[in-house]
């Protein structure tokens, strides 16, 4: 959404409107490495009979979130979408970008693995876009490394709480 600096145009209002006009019951909003927008979105949904789905595109550290410094493309970390599926996985999102900003900012809030791992509970992810490390690896024909990375989140998320996506970019 607007929310995504620089990144997101779509007006949270519009968005709603949308789900409205298409007959969705639900929808999410993963806005890039924060939850600024969370309470409009779910006051916003909640009023029109949507069910709010919240969630980020995370920033995943390469190595570790408090290690800063330039390592290439993934300085501001591997794109990676998180999603509350409880109560407890939004208070999980909440740590997570707190820290993100806290404890692993370098370009972008980032966070790691290891975080992650301590708060997966109650979350659902997913591979993410181009910029997200299974999406990465593939692109560079790394097949071991895509593979490597979906098994880590697989295991850091649990069994049936990771999920590839599959998009068309227009790219051969």
């Amino acid at each position: 959404t607007e929310y995504s600096l620089l990144d997101g145009g779509n007006k949270i209002s519009d968005l709603i409107d949308r789900v409205k006009e298409l007959g969705m019951g639900s929808v999410a909003v993963t806005d890039h490495g924060n939850l600024y927008g969370a309470i409009e979105f779910y006051t916003k949904a909640k009023a029109a009979g949507v069910k709010p789905i919240l969630g980020i595109e995370a920033y995943v550290a390469p190595i570790d979130r408090t290690i800063k410094i330039a390592t290439g493309i993934a300085d501001g970390g591997f794109h990676l979408v998180l999603l509350a599926e409880t109560a407890e996985g939004y208070h999980n999102l909440i740590k997570l970008v707190s820290a993100g900003y806290t404890e692993g900012f370098y370009y972008r809030p980032r966070i790691d693995k290891a975080l992650l791992a301590e708060h997966a509970a109650g979350l659902i992810g997913l591979s993410s876009c181009l910029k997200g490390e299974v999406a990465e690896g593939l692109w560079h024909q790394q097949e071991k490394k895509a593979r490597d990375a979906a098994a880590t989140y697989r295991d850091i998320l649990g069994p049936g709480n990771f999920f590839l996506e599959m998009q068309w970019h227009g790219i051969d």
